[in-house]
């Protein structure tokens, strides 16, 4: 058994505590659910949002999941013109028997599906 990580984005409507904490819970569910996690095998994950969104460290929806005993961080993400913006994103380090960076599934929600199409299953 080894490390992957595992990567996902979402977007948000508004720069809401209410609407950050639900797009990151879904945006987690959906990662958790695709590749069959538990959650005691998250190591960490790092959370980064563009420069719009700043009313509540997206961290907390994993708290509230009961994600307690991973390392959480967040970030601002790097603004760059003309990017996406209202956009959290996730990097998730799992150490799963049966995950490999092969067979992984990263989730790209919402309007972040534009920033890696070519991972996007429909």
């Amino acid at each position: 058994m080894y490390a992957v990580s595992i990567r996902g984005a979402i977007t948000v409507n508004e720069n809401s505590k209410e609407a950050i904490l639900e797009a990151t819970q879904l945006m987690l569910e959906e990662i958790i659910k695709a590749n069959q996690i538990e959650q005691k095998n998250i190591i960490q994950i790092h959370f980064s949002a563009t420069r719009d969104l700043d009313a509540v460290y997206p961290a907390v929806a994993a708290r509230t999941l009961g994600i307690t005993s991973a390392s959480l961080m967040c970030f601002q993400e790097m603004y760059v013109v003309g990017s996406l913006e209202k956009c959290i994103r996730v990097d998730m380090l799992v150490e799963q028997d049966g995950l490999s960076r092969n067979n992984v599934k990263h989730q790209y929600l919402r309007e972040a599906k534009r920033l890696r199409p070519d991972l996007v299953k429909e």
